[in-house]
């Protein structure tokens, strides 16, 4: 049973990774579940993921509303990748589940600072104005949406930080567009992987309740924010900064865990 002050501790944390999802369209469960495990005080990583994997799918449709509303959601292309990860997504949350829990959070931070890494390198790449998904790319497309959804899925993340950087590569599209578009994803992700653990018994409810209340307000200032940082390279900085940050301190964390 959590203790008030932890629920408050969930509901800050909650606002943290809102902000963060309508800013970067990413960092949903990767700052969602260190924050579960180290700040709140949840012992199972297990039950942090999943916990997360909904709360984080709850904030990922509230803050699709806020960017569909500033027009930067590409529809067709975030209906394709999503349909393409979901059973990516189930697959690969099974496999998950079975994997030792301190051991996938050391992998899944090594996933993020290759992730950082790529995406530095292509910050300057401005994208294509009106970026659209058709039978020319649809392929690449699709097969990046299966294979981010396994990721996703395995790792218990909504998946925007493999999402965003995914449909830049497929589509050439501008940053912004591809941080609107992610949500789509991330909400039929991290819905997927969710019920999967809900099934086993691995979710907190009042837990993700209380971050989805937190979310709610970061995800407003995090979509207007991105907005103002959307020229110039300066969001996708942003965005690999987030990752590096995050990834040193749970590899920090859970290497002491392992060795």
């Amino acid at each position: 049973m959590l203790t008030t002050f932890q629920m408050i501790l969930g509901a800050l944390s909650g606002s943290l990774v809102g902000f963060s999802l309508g800013l970067v369209g990413g960092g949903g469960s990767i700052l969602a579940v260190p924050l579960m495990v180290y700040l709140v005080g949840i012992k199972n990583p297990h039950v942090a993921i999943g916990t997360s994997a909904l709360a984080v799918a709850a904030n990922a449709a509230i803050g699709l509303i806020n960017h569909a509303r500033q027009r930067t959601v590409v529809w067709r292309c975030g209906l394709m990748y999503a349909a393409a990860g979901i059973a990516g997504a189930f697959a690969g949350s099974t496999a998950g589940k079975a994997f030792d829990g301190q051991r996938l959070l050391f992998l899944f931070a090594i996933v993020m600072v290759v992730v950082g890494i790529l995406m530095l390198r292509g910050r300057r790449n401005v994208g294509v104005e009106g970026a659209a998904c058709d039978r020319t790319n649809a392929p690449k497309v699709l097969s990046f949406g299966l294979g981010t959804g396994l990721f996703s899925g395995f790792f218990g993340i909504g998946g925007g930080f493999l999402i965003v950087p995914g449909l830049v590569a497929s589509t050439g599209m501008a940053m912004i567009n591809a941080v609107g578009t992610s949500l789509v994803a991330v909400t039929a992700f991290g819905l997927t992987t969710a019920l999967n653990y809900a099934g086993s018994g691995l979710i907190d409810w009042t837990l993700a309740a209380v971050f989805v209340a937190g979310g709610i307000v970061g995800s407003l200032a995090g979509t207007r924010a991105a907005k103002r940082l959307s020229t110039g390279g300066h969001l996708t900085s942003v965005f690999a900064a987030l990752i590096f940050l995050v990834a040193a301190y749970m590899l920090w964390k859970s290497a002491a865990a392992i060795f």
